[in-house]
């Protein structure tokens, strides 16, 4: 890595505690905890049809335990600060966007579409509701993706 003649600047990439101070790292928790409300809910309901379910499901246990190990990684700083891994940090989480929104969608059409059953019962009802907050966890939880990808993609132009 090169320094900057002019700024005496490095770029870096945090690790250790620094991690939880600085962005787009902060979002680590944030991704962390908010997918896992999305998992446990969808855990917990009981809907027709499966599908659905199962995406998000396992876009959910994906993403929460990749985060875990991302997070991890730069915690540990076993990144050296390379280039390579600022990179590797937009791409996974460019990914885990689309994934994140690949499964919202289908979740918010089968949870308005259980809002059009009339009558529901209480178990129904419990489920229903389970599912809309799973529905804006899921889209919260793609925001922070997102917002985490655009913010290492600024970082890695630094390098």
């Amino acid at each position: 890595m090169d320094m900057d003649m002019n700024t005496g600047y490095r770029p870096r990439l945090p690790s250790g505690c620094a991690i939880f101070t600085e962005l787009p790292d902060l979002f680590y928790l944030l991704e962390i905890v908010f997918g896992g409300l999305v998992w446990t809910l969808v855990a917990s309901t009981f809907i027709q049809p499966h599908n659905p379910q199962a995406w998000v499901m396992t876009v959910s246990v994906f993403c929460f335990c990749m985060t875990l190990i991302w997070m991890f990684v730069f915690g540990c700083g076993t990144h050296h600060s390379s280039r390579g891994w600022a990179a590797a940090d937009v791409f996974y989480h460019f990914v885990a966007t689309v994934l994140y929104l690949s499964a919202a969608v289908p979740l918010a059409k089968v949870t308005i579409e259980m809002g059009d059953i009339s009558p529901r019962n209480a178990t129904q009802d419990k489920y229903y509701k389970m599912d809309i907050s799973a529905s804006v966890f899921a889209y919260i939880a793609t925001l922070l993706y997102f917002l985490h990808a655009i913010f290492s993609a600024i970082r890695w132009k630094t390098f």
